[in-house]
């Protein structure tokens, strides 16, 4: 007994220990070598020789844009200069709506609030200019700050562009140097930007796409993420981010709330049973076409992550080990398509009219077609099949009608006939099928109870 409460508090440990990597680990990269690289030396110019930069990040939703940030954030922290002579403002789109509220956060971040106090500004600019000349530390030397825009798409939006003009005409002229970093997930939002505003960018771009590039690096991905580190590793992890305690910046969050290995210990016969166990199930062939799966459906370390999360989340004192079938059964949810719970859902009639659709595409390439088209075919089907003879045309039209409310098939504008009263017959209004011919095929074999000649007209066009 004491042995089985051992063992539950051990897989407690491994629980929170696998959670908490997977979400406020914030600042292990993995990739984006030469990005990295680009980004640092950009910052440790500034900060070193005092030149003024601007960046885009620019990659799609969970690609590690700001991943990469922190990262070179940490890198830097251990550089004493750095430390002395920089300033990192954080701002985001969504929170600092407008240029007021942005200005008064930089003001906050600057820890200039005493300085400006009282202070009458004629305009935004002034007001910004007299933020930047505070920091003069003296002569030609000044601190550098280093302005990071999430959700840059957002400022973008505010009236005049104020705050970016003025970010970038300092970043272009011989004042304060400062980097502005720009983090978006648009890929046009260059075109967003006012002329006088574009023309003072540096127009440099650094793009981020998901770099899983072989399914081999997907799986040691998983592997990488599931494993149990020994004591030194989690000593040497611990370390790494011990550099974070010299951020300055109660807008940036990720230093205070970044996850800390040194408070975890794991027995080592767990841990060795945990680690083999896993090597023992991503070997199996099950597993690796499991894991091929989910490369298919989505390459990205966060979409992993979170399908990890929910893996972990699954283990119990009584099923400790991760197993071949908790994956398979947790990626099949991924898999299940809403449009086949569907299709399964309609009356056997109403699959009649799909299967009619999918041959009369079939036959003439996806070519639209109207009810007067597809009852014809509908028709041919029901003089020799036992179910469907009798089924009388009105009837038809409603389970048409119904395929339409559900969008399964869609209606094209200007392909239809017009009545005298400048009104479309919906008999003869032209559709197009919304449904792929694999997922009709998926729906007519799990379709409960579904008649023999019904799963044989689905093959075969012929009758």
């Amino acid at each position: 007994m004491p042995e089985d409460v051992g063992k539950a508090k051990e897989l407690a440990k491994v629980r929170r220990f696998l959670k908490e990597r997977l979400q406020r680990d914030y600042t292990t990269l993995r990739g984006y070598k030469e990005e990295h690289s680009n980004v640092r030396q950009l910052l440790q110019r500034t900060a070193e020789m005092g030149e003024s930069n601007s960046l885009l990040l620019i990659g799609p939703r969970g690609a590690g844009k700001t991943t990469l940030i922190n990262s070179v954030l940490t890198v830097l922290l251990e550089n004493k200069s750095f430390v002395e002579n920089t300033l990192i403002v954080h701002l985001d789109g969504n929170l600092h709506t407008d240029d007021r509220i942005a200005l008064k956060s930089i003001t906050v971040q600057m820890r200039l609030e005493n300085a400006a106090d009282g202070k009458v500004f004629g305009s935004f600019a002034e007001n910004l200019a007299f933020l930047l000349q505070c920091l003069k530390a003296g002569g030609k030397q000044s601190k550098s700050v280093v302005f990071i825009l999430e959700e840059f798409d957002l400022f973008c939006t505010h009236h005049n562009q104020t705050l970016l003009y003025n970010l970038f005409d300092v970043s272009q002229s011989a004042q304060a140097p400062i980097c502005v970093l720009g983090v978006t997930c648009r890929l046009d939002v260059i075109e967003l930007l006012e002329k006088r505003v574009k023309s003072r960018f540096s127009h440099r771009q650094v793009f981020l796409f998901p770099s899983a590039e072989r399914f081999e690096d997907y799986v040691a991905l998983f592997q990488e993420l599931l494993l149990l580190p020994s004591r030194s590793s989690l000593e040497s992890a611990s370390e790494r981010i011990l550099s974070l305690e010299k951020l300055r910046s109660e807008a940036l969050s990720f230093n205070r709330n970044h996850f800390d290995t040194a408070q975890y210990e794991f027995d080592s016969r767990f841990r060795e049973s945990w680690n083999k166990q896993l090597s023992k199930v991503i070997a199996s062939q099950q597993a690796q076409r499991t894991l091929q799966a989910l490369y298919d459906f989505d390459i990205s370390e966060s979409f992993l992550k979170n399908f990890l999360f929910r893996l972990v989340a699954q283990l119990r004192p009584e099923s400790p080990h991760i197993t071949t079938d908790k994956l398979s059964a947790l990626a099949s949810q991924y898999e299940a398509d809403d449009k086949i719970e569907l299709l399964c859902g309609l009356s056997v009639l109403e699959l009649c009219l799909i299967i009619a659709i999918k041959h009369h595409s079939e036959i003439y390439d996806r070519d639209p077609f109207n009810f007067e088209i597809i009852f014809a075919r509908f028709s041919k089907f029901a003089k020799v099949s036992t179910t469907m003879q009798g089924v009388e045309r009105s009837i038809v039209l409603k389970a048409f009608e119904h395929l339409r409310i559900g969008e399964l098939i869609l209606p094209i504008s200007g392909c239809s006939s017009v009545n005298s009263n400048g009104k479309v017959q919906k008999e003869f209004e032209m559709h197009k099928v919304a449904l792929t011919y694999g997922q009709i095929q998926q729906a007519v074999q799990r379709y409960q109870a579904l008649p023999t000649e019904v799963a044989q007209w689905a093959q075969s066009s012929l009758i």
